[in-house]
């Protein structure tokens, strides 16, 4: 069994322990599923342990940053806390620098145009009036919505990212207690939709970017490396996890897809750049509560930022940010992912026609990424005052 193969094995049978302990999974997409039973569950330590051996038979770049992204989240896992940005860096693959706060509030000022031009204004009601504006639906009507929205799209994402990708679509509605409202992973070609009725709202604009942002960015793409992963002995590990370096390019993409294949749609863009806003906003409590700033500073900050966001909302950032060690590292790839790939898509189409072919052919991680654009911003940001 090669090296590659092993580790494969334990993030299964690690996936299995989680998973009977009712705790997050730890596998959110098999690109190439074994036949047969799954392994027996192996617990946290006895996992670390035989990762942290078979790092010593590791030769393949990849291979060492996906289980050092391993090893650091186990760590976490069992009670060890690294400083954020050595903790982003060895499972995310990028610094946690930050962007100046000139540079957030730039991007506030672009989103605050794009609502002027829709008639929505800023202010405490900005998302409940935007909902409107978007034209609510109810939610028994989302699920063959986004179905719909998705086939429209599908012809255009195909021919950008040069896929042929078959996959398999199922859409589940679920309520629970979590900060998420749409999640999507899968097996193969496989893949499936919650949607999570306790969070998840949903509009006719909405129903665009989620048919982009789940199902043609997650779920079509990892699609795509599945059948890449069938045809071809990959050197990379074949599965993938929020927790490791390839999630910066999942989340990137999949919020920033409107900018490259619809470009022209006014409500939609304005909902990019309100969410490239909000996770830049984000990032910058997720920099400040991690280094030790008060919870009263973070508040007023999140409120003089972003008016409408409501106590429970910020306190689920603040606490999601800092407790949760999932999160304290997954959360960071929405922010660097957003910001890349919305730079990406003010460059020449040669290069971005680069990018997405590859991204939907390998799990790409931030050094990839800037691998492939060496004139780009460093993905992760260059600092910011909490720094």
């Amino acid at each position: 069994m090669s090296a590659r193969d092993a580790i494969e094995h334990a993030l299964r049978a690690w996936n299995q322990h989680e998973l009977g302990r009712g705790a997050s999974a730890v596998i959110d997409f098999d690109f190439l599923p074994p036949d047969g039973d799954p392994p027996m569950p192996v617990d946290r330590l006895t996992t670390f342990e035989r990762l942290s051996e078979l790092t010593t038979e590791v030769q393949d770049p990849a291979v060492l940053r996906r289980i050092t992204a391993d090893l650091a989240y186990l760590r976490a896992l069992m009670g060890e806390r690294q400083p954020l940005d050595a903790y982003i860096r060895a499972t995310q693959g990028c610094p946690a620098a930050g962007w100046p706060a000139e540079y957030v509030a730039a991007k506030g000022e672009q989103a605050r145009a794009c609502l002027d031009a829709l008639g929505v204004g800023w202010g405490p009601t900005t998302i409940t009036d935007l909902a409107q504006a978007e034209g609510p639906i109810d939610a028994d009507a989302a699920p063959d919505a986004i179905r719909q929205a998705a086939t429209e799209y599908e012809p255009a994402v195909r021919r950008m990212t040069d896929t042929s990708a078959p996959y398999e679509l199922a859409v589940e509605t679920t309520s629970v207690d979590a900060y998420w409202a749409y999640w999507l992973d899968g097996a193969g070609q496989r893949v499936r939709l919650r949607l999570n009725m306790r969070n998840a709202t949903f509009t006719k604009v909405q129903v665009r970017q989620f048919a982009l942002h789940e199902v043609l960015g997650h779920g079509l793409q990892s699609a795509s490396i599945a059948m890449r992963c069938q045809a071809e002995d990959v050197p990379w590990v074949r599965l993938s996890s929020v927790h490791g370096p390839q999630q910066v390019l999942l989340e990137g993409l999949a919020q920033a897809m409107p900018l490259f294949v619809s470009p022209d749609d006014e409500a939609l863009i304005a909902r990019v750049r309100v969410d490239h806003y909000l996770q830049l906003v984000r990032a910058e409590l997720h920099l400040a509560i991690n280094a030790g700033t008060p919870i009263e500073e973070c508040v007023r900050h999140a409120r003089q930022r972003v008016p409408w966001w409501t106590n429970d909302r910020i306190a689920g950032t603040l606490t999601d940010r800092s407790a949760d060690p999932l999160l304290r590292t997954y959360m960071w790839a929405y922010a660097a992912g957003i910001d890349w790939f919305a730079n990406l898509a003010e460059t020449d189409s040669a290069l971005i026609s680069r990018v997405l072919h590859a991204a939907y052919r390998s799990p790409l991680t931030p050094v990839d990424l800037e691998a492939l654009w060496p004139q780009g911003p460093t993905v992760g940001g260059l600092g910011s005052s909490h720094n």
